[in-house]
């Protein structure tokens, strides 16, 4: 009862923006839920006079129910699947998502970015979007206006992404569904914009689902990534904080180390071993895998509320050239990869 009496109102907030933009992400894949939960949430904020109310069951969607959203993201891994199917283009896969944390961390350092937003927009670029800012946001201890911020730049590029380059890939000379499936599914960030970009394809040259079939294997294998990702900003976190424990005190490793990914490892090797051991259908994990899409559309919603939507304006100049730089620098080094393996 004591839960619900402090956390309810904020959690039910949270859940009707969540609803809305659920509803609308459906209608708009483009934009996607997420996007549209912390643009309402920050209109909300502007209009809602006093938050205190609200404010415990707010910190709680944006902190624990943004973590279960990404244990619940294992649950769509089939480990097995995107090793077979996403091992032509690990290669791909591995000189962007380097290619895009290289960029992130020069411009860090050369435009002054704060380190946490480059760190998001770095992950956020390279990996798999909205999914591993997520992930990463509880594992640098990033706020809400920091992860509202690279949020927003992911949410730019993929947006652009979508729209050129269906067009972009004809004029450089895609041909089949293979090709531009592994450029959408390596140089696209979020799930919904390759989605978005790879049907675009197949209905321009008539493939079915040839193209988004292969596009979303390979932008599984990215999501893979979250997993070392995290981990070694996880431990490199303990070092750090390690050291500047100038007192001698104990440090409580556990809320600073990542259990939920732990936790997310664990449900992917559950999917492996349910579907391939026990053969049980993947439609079953279906209803989890969507599950942790809403959990993030309410997770968004909450830190939309507690986002500052003019210092957000006021400090974007930045993470938006950053983001615009990883976005280039990958589009380059996929087309230059299979350029070199011979796909394209």
């Amino acid at each position: 009862m004591e839960f619900i009496k402090t956390k309810g109102k904020g959690i039910l907030l949270c859940l009707a923006i969540a609803v809305v933009s659920f509803l609308l992400g459906k209608q708009l894949p483009i934009v996607g839920g997420p996007v549209f939960a912390i643009v309402f949430g920050m209109i909300l904020t502007m209009l809602i006079k006093d938050k205190s109310s609200f404010g415990a069951g707010i910190t709680f969607t944006s902190k624990k129910i943004l973590q279960y959203a990404v244990i619940l993201l294992g649950f769509g891994l089939n480990l097995s699947v995107i090793v077979q199917t996403g091992a032509q283009s690990l290669p791909i896969i591995l000189t962007t998502i380097v290619t895009s944390l290289i960029i992130a961390f020069v411009l860090c350092k050369v435009l002054k970015v704060p380190s946490k937003i480059s760190c998001l927009v770095g992950v956020g670029s390279s990996i798999c979007g909205g999914s591993a800012i997520a992930a990463t946001a509880p594992v640098i201890d990033a706020d809400d206006e920091e992860v509202a911020q690279a949020i927003s730049v992911i949410f730019l590029f993929n947006v652009l992404a979508a729209i050129i380059f269906p067009y972009f890939g004809a004029w450089v000379g895609f041909e089949g569904s293979e090709s531009f499936g592994i450029f959408a599914g390596t140089a696209v960030n979020d799930t919904s914009s390759v989605t978005a970009t790879a049907a675009t394809w197949d209905s321009m040259y008539g493939f079915g689902t040839a193209t988004l079939d292969k596009a979303v294997t390979v932008k599984l294998t990215r999501t893979l990534a979250i997993i070392p990702i995290t981990l070694t900003l996880a431990f490199h976190r303990m070092r750090r904080e390690k050291a500047q424990d100038k007192e001698g005190k104990k440090l409580e490793w556990k809320k600073i180390f990542p259990m939920f990914i732990l936790f997310f490892i664990l449900a992917s090797v559950i999917t492996t071993v349910a579907t391939n051991v026990f053969e049980v259908s993947a439609e079953v994990f279906k209803p989890l895998k969507e599950l942790s899409k809403f959990f993030i559309i309410m997770a968004m919603a909450a830190i939309g509320l507690n986002t500052n939507v003019v210092k957000l304006v006021r400090q974007g100049g930045k993470p938006i050239l950053m983001g615009f730089c990883c976005w280039i620098g990958i589009t380059g080094v996929s087309l230059l990869m299979q350029h070199l393996m011979g796909i394209w």
